[in-house]
């Protein structure tokens, strides 16, 4: 297709005359088939509400279509709908657009949907499951239609991926509000999921897919690396001054735990992941993010034991299940020295878990077939999984949850996961690094992409964020001063270790001042033209002050408001008027519906004075919106990080805690 075909598809949005069906193509990795939870009038409701995006003439046609996606997938996604151009993160100068923001915007989702990005890419799904950029393609097509003709005059409004409209606004507004899943408290259980995609009303956007800022394992990797390096440190002998030869095993090597073979291999470990999904192996494995592939744990086991006595950096995976793999080290004896899991378990039933057992094949048919009897193997499999992990934390293994639910759902499957008073046996990676260590000090995951889509504009990019943290570094104070090293050797190694998949994206952990300066300083670049085409800065959700999570970002908030979603809210609410190009609020998210709210940002720098001032006012609130309200927890790095900023921020006036003394608590309230 030519890019003028390209263009003139994109506009045109829903076509007027039906396109062909599209073919099945098994090459492509699919979502599982949805357990059947709608009941006769509600199927018929579901096709109603999914013909609303195309006229009467073409009813009779669709109607039995849908209907039929709808028995057979559990969802309608409108295959036909397709389109027949390649979707990827082209230069945003091929993007149709009045709107350079909107155009940056449709760079950004069509990353989200590109096969080497997106898990599931015909149910427009980017990671997770069922983490979805949109619910069917015609939401997918009329929303592209909209971002090629909305000026900076107008503001689209997306409803859990449904095209609400465009709306008059102003150029400092967000050219794009994104809300999903947002449910009345009382309808957000998994079956309300279910049911309610089902129907086409609402849908599990994950934390960067249904807002458009996902940039491929990239997104993930460094903050696995970070993890796991701490983690590491955690158990280094005295004399030990690295981590070569130590042991890291878990699972999942999809979207987002993709990224833990290469975390393994950066921070210089023996890594091993178990993936039971063939495709997602080979994925990784074409990728380079695993260094070898075995089928077999009798061949695998020995290369265990010889990576790490020879002190290997490297990254093998296992093509099966977990279950099997833990329990053969169980039996083997291994000392692994680190232990995590990453599988969907915020989506046990739906694909998130295979239970050890069942082949792949079969997991799926029952999970669609059977979803009772898929659920008791589900938990079954979870007690056999805790077993084998609590015999290896007996012998030494440091083991972490990395906030997929593991510690949530394993609890609910009766698991020998709880302490006497009922609290996990294991710590979230948060309550034990990445909250006291990085969210408290406001270090998270600020990440850039180039909409060139040109390599040579991110070494340029990567060469001005260096350049930035080596001068921060020069006056700052000990406490964060790890921190910047540990980024400063990131950033300065990002480009030989082959991170990018899909966009030209870099993601580095930095606080405030960090990501000002660096963006200032792109701004800059742009409008000198040392960088060829505007830059998108976000985030993952999964930062400082963006998610409300009380098993995992905010995890290591003891003062009872971790339950609380008032700072997820308000920090979407404050960047959309400080400046934000597109924003989103999310229900669910890593740990699942129900169990999470979310919010991100996109910003796009083109070099102008305004975005140098949006810049400024957005960035200094996205970040220290979590660290005042980390601070009110009585969290001394947040206490530390706060008070320094009012030195240097006058304007800024934070109310700050006084520490009531434990003997005279105790003394009052006698038990």
């Amino acid at each position: 297709m030519t890019l003028e075909e390209f263009r003139k598809d994109i506009l045109q949005g829903i076509p007027d005359e039906l396109p062909a069906p599209k073919p099945w193509d098994p090459s492509v990795n699919h979502a599982p088939k949805r357990k059947k939870i709608l009941t006769t009038e509600e199927k018929k409701l579901a096709v109603k509400n999914a013909l609303r995006y195309f006229p009467p003439k073409h009813h009779a046609v669709l109607a039995e279509e849908f209907y039929k996606e709808l028995e057979e997938y559990g969802r309608i996604y409108m295959y036909r709908f397709r389109p027949d151009y390649k979707i990827y993160a082209r230069s945003i100068h091929d993007f149709p657009h009045k709107s350079v923001q909107a155009a940056s915007i449709m760079l950004m989702l069509s990353n989200n949907l590109d096969y080497a990005v997106a898990q599931h890419p015909h149910e427009l799904i980017t990671y997770g499951g069922n983490g979805a950029v949109f619910q069917n393609w015609a939401q997918y097509r009329l929303t592209m239609k909209y971002l090629a003709e909305m000026t900076d005059e107008q503001t689209l409004v997306l409803y859990s991926g449904h095209p609400m409209g465009l709306f008059p606004s102003h150029p400092d507004a967000p050219r794009v509000v994104v809300t999903n899943g947002m449910m009345i408290p009382n309808y957000s259980s998994k079956d309300d999921w279910e049911r309610y995609n089902a129907l086409g009303v609402t849908q599990y956007g994950q934390m960067t897919a249904g807002s458009f800022m996902y940039i491929g394992p990239q997104g993930i990797v460094h903050g696995t690396t970070i993890t796991v390096m701490n983690a590491g440190r955690k158990q280094m002998k005295p004399g030990e001054t690295d981590l070569r030869g130590k042991i890291f095993v878990s699972s999942g090597l999809g979207g987002m735990s993709g990224a833990q073979p290469k975390a393994a291999v950066v921070a210089g470990m023996v890594g091993v992941i178990a993936e039971i999904n063939p495709k997602a192996v080979e994925v990784r494995h074409g990728q380079k993010w695993v260094d070898e592939v075995y089928t077999s744990l009798d061949e695998l086991i020995p290369r265990i034991r010889q990576a790490s006595a020879s002190k290997e950096a490297v990254s093998l995976a296992y093509q099966g299940n977990i279950v099997d793999l833990w329990e053969r080290l169980v039996e083997e004896d291994i000392h692994v020295d680190l232990g995590s899991d990453q599988t969907s378990l915020h989506n046990p039933f739906a694909g998130g878990y295979y239970p050890v057992g069942l082949s792949f094949e079969e997991s799926n048919r029952m999970m669609a077939e059977q979803p009772e009897l898929f659920k008791e193997k589900v938990y079954e499999s979870l007690r056999r999984h805790v077993k084998a992990i609590n015999a290896l934390t007996a012998k030494g293994m440091y083991f972490f949850d990395y906030g997929n639910a593991f510690l949530l759902e394993s609890s609910r499957a009766g698991a020998d996961i709880l302490k006497p008073n009922g609290d996990f046996r294991y710590p979230s990676y948060v309550q034990d690094i990445m909250g006291p260590m990085f969210f408290d000090y406001g270090f998270g995951p600020f990440r850039w992409v180039c909409t060139s889509s040109d390599p040579k504009d991110l070494e340029v990019t990567d060469s001005i964020a260096l350049e930035v943290l080596e001068e921060i570094a020069k006056t700052a104070p000990t406490e964060i001063m790890g921190q910047l090293q540990d980024n400063i050797h990131w950033i300065r190694e990002a480009g030989r270790n082959n991170l990018v998949v899909g966009s030209q994206a870099r993601i580095l952990y930095a606080d405030a001042e960090g990501r000002i300066k660096i963006a200032a300083a792109f701004n800059k670049a742009i409008r000198e033209g040392r960088i060829s085409a505007p830059v998108v800065l976000g985030r993952d959700h999964h930062d400082v002050s963006g998610t409300d999570s009380p098993y995992r970002e905010t995890s290591n908030i003891y003062d009872g408001s971790r339950f609380t979603a008032d700072m997820a809210i308000q920090n979407v609410i404050g960047d959309a008027f400080r400046g934000a190009t597109w924003v989103s609020i999310h229900n669910g998210g890593g740990v699942g519906w129900g169990e999470v709210i979310n919010g991100g940002f996109g910003m796009t720098l083109d070099g102008s004075d305004a975005a140098d001032r949006r810049l400024h006012m957005m960035l200094h609130w996205d970040v220290n919106n979590g660290i005042a309200r980390r601070s009110w927890a009585r969290n001394s790095g947040a206490m530390f990080a706060i008070k320094r900023e009012m030195e240097r921020t006058p304007l800024l006036k934070v109310t700050l805690p006084n520490i009531a003394d434990d003997s005279l608590i105790d003394q009052v309230v006698k038990g």
